[in-house]
């Protein structure tokens, strides 16, 4: 279970009537994109710029590992709290830790643990993370964030 004192940054969605199924509750597929407009919004506040269009360090950053527990239904008109934070980067790959609740109530209804990983654009192999990236999640997630810095002495 996550710890949801850890949690600085907050994006919000309403519910909409498309993502209902045949249960009358928001059908499981859209979890994924409640989860990535969170982690777009926690990437934006940090300063940066998501665009597929531009590749800053060459590279780019893929998703190879998405779970989710669900805990209790999401359904038509309700608004959702999406709590996003990196809990750590290691050398070459990072983890976004989320949950969902209904925003009254505070109900929890779902949580979100995602593993990406730093890809060289040309070679397509993992690559180290840039420190500005972590420098970025460090200044922001202060002591909620394990960073291991990569040892260039060897």
């Amino acid at each position: 279970m996550i710890d949801r004192t850890k949690f600085k940054h907050r994006a919000q969605i309403k519910v909409r009537n498309y993502e209902i199924d045949s249960q009358g509750i928001v059908h499981n597929a859209n979890f994924l994109l409640y989860f990535e407009v969170g982690r777009v919004a926690y990437a934006e506040n940090l300063g940066i710029k998501v665009d597929i269009n531009t590749n800053q360090h060459e590279s780019r950053v893929v998703v190879v590992r998405n779970e989710i527990d669900y805990r209790s239904p999401a359904r038509f008109g309700e608004v959702i709290d999406i709590y996003t934070r990196i809990s750590f980067i290691r050398n070459t790959s990072f983890a976004f830790e989320a949950f969902l609740q209904e925003h009254d109530s505070k109900r929890l209804i779902a949580e979100n643990v995602s593993i990406h990983v730093w890809l060289d654009q040309h070679l397509h192999q993992p690559r180290p993370v840039p420190d500005d990236f972590r420098n970025l999640v460090q200044k922001y997630e202060g002591d909620n964030v394990l960073i291991t810095w990569p040892s260039y002495n060897a």
